[in-house]
């Protein structure tokens, strides 16, 4: 269905602010995908937090102007779905790893991170990103691992003591 200027401003502007917002970009091919298919992506999507779009190649670049996006305009070619990551940088990748796996036409074409535009191979890089709880967790490790490291430095010489009674009491007992 052909969209009329004012919807194709209204797509614009709302693929604008979800780009101006998102952690990352992935762009797939989709062709051979059936509806039952991409509908069953677009629910997966709504549940990690990715915002999953099929849309003209000319309206996703102007909506990627002046965002970090804006490296992807010139290699949008042919069909292609873009998923980018809202809440998580690596949510958008596994969701289109994931999915792949099950559906081979699904194709993962470019990836964007941070203003850089990389090859579909890098989607598993992308997806192999730590959750935002699995972040948290690896640096509350990191950051307790020298308090832990300081309270058995300082109860070692406490310890010390202790065995070295002991070990006098032994003597002690056995003579």
């Amino acid at each position: 269905m052909a969209l009329n200027l004012s919807q194709k401003k209204e797509v614009v502007a709302e693929l604008s602010e979800v780009a101006a917002s998102a952690h990352s970009l992935v762009a797939a091919e989709y062709a051979g995908l059936t509806v039952a298919q991409l509908t069953d992506l677009r629910k997966k999507a709504r549940g990690n937090g990715v915002y999953v779009r099929v849309v003209k190649n000319t309206l996703a670049a102007r909506a990627v102007e002046g965002t970090d996006y804006q490296c992807v305009a010139d290699a949008l070619t042919g069909p292609l779905l873009y998923a980018f990551s809202r809440e998580d940088p690596g949510a958008a990748g596994r969701l289109i790893k994931e999915f792949a796996k099950d559906n081979a036409q699904l194709k993962p074409r470019l990836v964007a991170v941070g203003g850089q535009m990389y090859p579909g191979t890098h989607v598993d890089v992308l997806a192999s990103l730590p959750t935002r709880d699995q972040a948290l967790s690896m640096l509350l490790s990191v950051l307790s691992q020298p308090a832990t490291m300081l309270v058995r430095v300082l109860a070692e010489p406490a310890s010390q003591l202790a065995r070295a009674t002991n070990a006098v009491a032994e003597q002690k007992k056995a003579a």
